[in-house]
């Protein structure tokens, strides 16, 4: 038996996160915070063995990958890999939070923000994106198991919540409240 390892992370800062917006599906990039933040991830990993990587097709998620794979020329392929992309926050995309609390309510703005099965107008919840990281998770581990190779994956906030919820069996208030750093590693084993 075979153990794969998961090397899991964020995106380091962008201008949506320094200025208080919503990112969700907008295109933000790293700012020099962020850049900082990745090549962090990139010393945290620098001695992992990394077969595939997955990104986004965000900008903030494909320049946080370029900064690890930098250590890593063993890396064989990069997979764009929407399943695991940020949650929509619809029509808050690129809003500030502030102009959300002031225009519906702090009550409104707790509930579509951080409540698990609500969502923004137009948006996703947290449930939502539970159901497509599950079939990330799902393909994700097949194709290690049949490839043994160990991947990491430069995912987003949200999206991560989720892959704790899933791996660490977490209930819906911790998935929740969770913060994710724009510096950590989450690692994960998988048996093949």
């Amino acid at each position: 038996m075979v153990n794969l390892k998961i090397y899991l992370f964020r995106h380091g800062k962008t201008t949506d996160n320094i200025e208080g917006d919503f990112s969700g599906w907008h295109n933000s990039r790293l700012v020099k915070s962020g850049i900082d933040d990745a090549k962090i991830i990139a010393e945290r990993l620098k001695n992992k063995k990394i077969d595939v990587a997955f990104q986004t097709s965000l900008f903030r998620s494909k320049q946080t990958l370029k900064e690890v794979l930098k250590n890593h020329p063993e890396c064989r392929e990069i997979i764009t890999a929407n399943r695991m992309i940020e949650r929509n926050y619809g029509k808050f995309n690129d809003k500030k939070h502030l102009m959300i609390v002031k225009k519906y309510s702090p009550e409104k703005y707790d509930k579509w923000h951080r409540d698990f099965n609500s969502r923004p107008p137009g948006g996703e919840s947290f449930a939502m994106v539970e159901k497509r990281v599950k079939i990330f998770i799902k393909n994700l581990k097949k194709f290690m198991q049949k490839e043994k190779v160990n991947v990491a994956i430069s995912a987003h906030g949200n999206s991560i919540r989720l892959f704790r919820r899933i791996w660490e069996k977490l209930n819906k208030k911790e998935t929740c409240e969770l913060f994710v750093p724009y510096d950590k590693v989450y690692t994960y084993t998988l048996d093949a």
